[in-house]
């Protein structure tokens, strides 16, 4: 077997595949994503979901998932960041740089999975606003696994070519069909993911939503689309009809006051 940490032969597609029958919520893969990313130890970049312990003693079993980027392949950050600062990289990894971020958080409207995160201990002088994993490019650039990958304990986590952990993922479902649920998450979901889950309860209790194949920012940049120009031109409109009021009112107030100094004449 492959030793941890390794150096891997060149990746077209990159991909993580997680088995939610194999984590023990050990978070070993939290620890190790704040220490390669230099992460503040009460921030992460990876958390815990799921239901954990589930049944009756003495027939328990565990369902936990170790949640970050999905990496999708159409990312709806990216669709919604109104600066580009995501990029999909073409090897899967999707990117953030914090020097284009304003702060806006329209991404973290758009996610679906709910992973790009504010930092609200940091303003405009300290740089990034949004934090969330990368997929360590300067791991898998230099053919090395992610952290979270490297330190696994129990292979929960694995990474490779996206199609080769499709072909394992399903091979695994059909050589133990009674363990898992037959479905590989985020093989079609939302356009198909970077991270692959699979499962032995229904993904929902792992935190996932339940999505379309089709990419979800299809549909957002259709309605941005005329979001926008309708914004802008309501903007105008209103900013039109607040304008308009505020000059009937002024002409009003002449009026009246002309009218009131005419009275006072007459009455003298």
């Amino acid at each position: 077997e492959r030793h941890k940490g390794a150096a891997m032969s060149p990746i077209t597609q990159h991909a993580y595949l997680f088995d939610a029958t194999r984590c023990i919520d050990c978070r070993a893969c939290m620890v190790a994503c704040s220490v390669e990313n230099n992460i503040e130890m009460d921030k992460t970049r990876i958390w815990v979901s799921g239901v954990g312990l589930k049944g009756e003693f003495p027939n328990l079993a565990r369902a936990t998932m170790v949640y970050h980027c999905m990496h999708c392949a159409h990312p709806d950050c990216m669709s919604a960041c109104p600066v580009g600062a995501y990029t999909k990289r073409q090897d899967g990894p999707v990117v953030y740089n914090p020097d284009l971020c304003i702060g806006c958080r329209y991404c973290m409207n758009a996610c679906p999975f709910g992973v790009p995160h504010f930092d609200y201990d940091k303003g405009l002088i300290d740089g990034a606003f949004i934090d969330k994993c990368t997929l360590c490019p300067q791991r898998i650039d230099v053919g090395l696994e992610p952290a979270c990958v490297a330190t696994c304990p129990t292979d929960a986590l694995e990474y490779g070519e996206r199609s080769e952990l499709l072909q394992k993922a399903h091979d695994r479902i059909a050589a133990h069909p009674k363990r898992y649920i037959d479905h590989v998450y985020g093989e079609f979901e939302n356009g198909g993911t970077t991270y692959l889950i699979l499962s032995h309860v229904p993904f929902t209790e792992l935190g996932l939503p339940d999505l379309p194949e089709a990419p979800i920012n299809e549909v957002s940049e259709k309605v941005m689309e005329l979001t926008i120009p309708f914004a802008l031109s309501w903007g105008a409109v209103l900013t039109g009809v607040a304008a308009g009021v505020a000059l009937y009112n002024k002409h009003k107030a002449t009026r009246d006051g002309d009218t009131a100094e005419t009275k006072a004449e007459a009455d003298e």
